[in-house]
């Protein structure tokens, strides 16, 4: 039998290669499991590209899309949140898009309401107005959005108002703003 002795040389090469393997996958781990993280939380599942479409009685009332969604559970809180943003699109009842919502952030709490914050923007595409706010709520048993942030609605007539909150139908077809102020056309009234 022959035997060959391992050089420090060689020693160090074949543990330089092992350990470089190691940090490879561990490294891959790591990357993997940014995805099921959100600022150190931890769900207890979560999806990439989900898109939901919500429909009565077969026809297409809204349709939910976002990058990342989480849902973590506990025995007091269910909490799901979408961390990349969320876009939802509102239809109306003969199937034309009503309105198209968007958000850096939306979360949704034991059942009981939808928030969406940071950057929304609410298009109503039938109207062509526009409302900025910095956070709304959808409550599902009321059927409501509102907000109590500060508004800017820009008209498809191009005027621009401002108010300190709104409230709507959930599909955006009314809404109204709360103490309105700017730019008013007489037929707002």
């Amino acid at each position: 039998m022959l035997r060959f002795p391992l050089t420090s040389y060689l020693r160090n090469t074949i543990m330089t290669i092992g350990l470089m393997v190691f940090l490879i996958s561990c490294n891959k781990d790591k990357e993997g499991s940014k995805l099921l993280s959100y600022q150190g939380k931890y769900p207890d599942e979560s999806a990439q590209n989900i898109t939901i479409t919500i429909s009565d009685s077969g026809i297409v009332s809204f349709v939910v899309s976002t990058p990342i969604l989480n849902r973590y559970a506990s025995d007091t809180v269910n909490y799901t949140d979408c961390p990349e943003g969320i876009t939802i699109t509102s239809y109306t009842e003969s199937g034309n898009k009503q309105a198209i919502i968007t958000a850096d952030y939306a979360s949704y709490e034991n059942n009981s309401v939808y928030r969406a914050s940071k950057n929304v923007v609410i298009k109503d595409v039938i109207k062509g107005d526009t409302l900025e706010t910095e956070e709304i709520i959808w409550d599902q048993r009321t059927r409501t959005i509102y907000s109590n942030a500060l508004v800017k609605q820009k008209k498809a007539d191009g005027s621009v108002n401002y108010g300190d909150g709104f409230t709507a139908d959930e599909r955006f077809t009314k809404y109204t703003i709360i103490h309105p102020r700017g730019e008013m056309n007489g037929f707002d009234f």
